[in-house]
């Protein structure tokens, strides 16, 4: 019953945008797609091509009816030829942008982060975090999303707290945040598009298992968050909301969707 009643708001309805990130059903950008069409929206997918190798993005597009654009985030000109393949494809501009990329091959090796590999480390920072800055520059030098449109970016409180075992990604979203508030100011003053951060629970997704003790640090989340975890359904939820006209004065923030564990000292449930 739920599903029809959000199904019937089209809340999206003649909005256009891009969804980067999904590699397959867990994923939070592929829930967010499937939510994107059904509140009316057209799509364009994107992902790198390794990563496309990987998921299944092709039983997503087919199921949106969307295209696909490979894209290597680390190559300007692919980015540039995203935007544009997008804008070709829509016959304009856009409306809305997630990007929902991380990755880091220091976590993904098992290095730690007092010995890091620092060419891994700037390849974790331009994948992860100024992927971020190049769309959003790609999509303002073209003049790509209409005014009033909505960018958001997904990413985690380890930006502002210690997790150990995160390693470099922490100060990739901290950079992440940074952009978005800053780029926030330029679109907001030259097309008043508005660019935000979900700070998303912990998520169980392909790229989120591969943290060490991923699933213990799920479960204490649990226990600290007064509503529990927020999941990747309820995370597409947010970012649908934040992508509709009805949050149209909210940019440059740090929105944390996390059942209210950033602002929980301790639970008795973890006392316990």
């Amino acid at each position: 019953m739920r599903k029809q009643i959000i199904m019937s708001n089209n809340l999206l309805k003649r909005k256009k945008g891009i969804i980067s990130g999904a590699l397959d059903s867990n994923s939070i950008a592929w829930k967010v797609a499937e939510k994107c069409v059904e509140q009316g929206a057209e799509i364009v997918l994107t992902n790198a091509p390794i990563a496309m190798r990987m998921g299944e993005i092709n039983n997503l597009a087919e199921k949106t009816n969307a295209i696909i654009v490979p894209c290597d985030v680390t190559d300007n000109d692919q980015v540039l030829e995203l935007v544009d393949k997008s804008m070709e494809h829509f016959g304009g501009k856009f409306d809305f942008m997630l990007h929902s990329i991380g990755m880091s091959l220091n976590v993904r090796k098992g290095r730690p982060y007092t010995d890091l590999k620092y060419d891994w480390t700037h390849k974790t920072y331009d994948i992860s975090a100024l992927s971020f800055h190049k769309m959003i520059q790609a999509c303002y030098q073209k003049d790509a999303i209409n005014d009033w449109g909505s960018i958001l970016g997904l990413t985690y409180i380890a930006a502002q707290r210690v997790f150990p075992d995160y390693s470099e990604m922490s100060e990739s979203k901290a950079i992440l945040e940074s952009i978005a508030r800053n780029f926030g100011y330029h679109y907001g003053k030259k097309n008043k598009v508005r660019v935000n951060t979900i700070s998303q629970s912990p998520t169980v997704t392909t790229a989120g298992s591969g943290v060490k003790g991923f699933d213990d640090f799920i479960s204490y989340a649990e226990k600290m968050s007064p509503l529990g975890n927020a999941d990747a359904e309820a995370c597409a939820d947010y970012c649908i909301s934040m992508f509709s006209d009805f949050t149209k004065m909210v940019t440059m923030q740090n929105l944390f969707h996390d059942g209210g564990f950033s602002f929980t000292g301790v639970s008795n449930e973890v006392l316990r």
